[in-house]
C-alpha cells in the first residue's frame, strides 16, 4: 500500500509518497512539488499517514535551514537499470557542486550521444531536492531542464551556494 503525506517547505507543499520498508522505516518512492512536471499524485487507495514520513520532514526542513547537506533516506526501488545507474550518480554529486550533463553520461558509461539518455533518466528522477538533478547544469554553464521549474532549481542551487553566475 502507498503511504503519502505532505511536507510545507519553501519550494512550496511537497507530496511524499512510499511505502514501509522492511526496517520499519518508509521507504520514498517519490517527492513531488506543486505544478510539477509528472509529479506524483494521490490515488484511491492511497493512505495519508504523515507519521511515516516524520525523518523525512525532520531531514527536508534541515537542509532547507542549512543543517543538512546530504539525505540518509530509505528509498523504493524503481526505474529501469540505466535509470538507477544515472540516480546514483546524482546521489554522488556533493552539495554545493554542480556537474554537467556530459560528465554525469561519463560516470554511467555513455559518454557523447548518451548525454540525451542521461538528461532523459534525470527528467524522470522521481526525488527531487534528495536527489539532487538540481545541481545538473548545461556544459555552458546554463541552467537546463528541472521538473519543479528552472526558478525552483536556482533556488536549491543558491540555498547550496552553488550559482552559477
Amino acid at each position: 500500500m502507498t503511504l503519502y503525506a505532505y511536507v510545507d517547505g519553501p519550494l512550496g507543499e511537497m507530496l511524499l509518497a512510499g511505502e514501509e520498508a522492511a526496517d520499519g522505516r518508509t521507504a520514498l518512492a517519490s517527492l513531488s512539488l506543486p505544478g510539477q512536471k509528472g509529479g506524483a499524485v494521490v490515488r484511491d487507495g492511497w493512505r495519508h499517514a504523515p507519521g511515516a514520513f516524520t525523518g523525512v520532514a525532520a531531514q527536508l526542513r534541515a537542509y532547507f535551514t542549512g543543517g543538512l547537506t546530504r539525505f540518509d533516506l530509505v528509498y523504493a526501488d524503481s526505474g529501469t537499470d540505466f535509470q538507477r545507474r544515472v540516480w546514483r550518480a546524482l546521489e554522488d554529486v556533493p552539495y554545493g557542486t554542480t556537474v554537467t550533463y556530459g560528465e554525469i553520461a561519463a560516470r554511467v558509461g555513455a559518454p557523447g550521444v548518451g548525454v540525451r539518455a542521461v538528461g532523459t533518466a534525470i527528467g524522470r528522477n522521481p526525488l527531487l531536492v534528495v536527489r539532487p538533478c538540481h545541481r545538473v547544469i548545461g556544459a555552458d554553464g546554463a541552467l537546463r531542464g528541472y521538473a519543479g521549474g528552472l526558478e525552483r532549481k536556482e533556488r536549491l542551487l543558491g540555498l547550496e551556494g552553488a550559482l552559477v553566475r
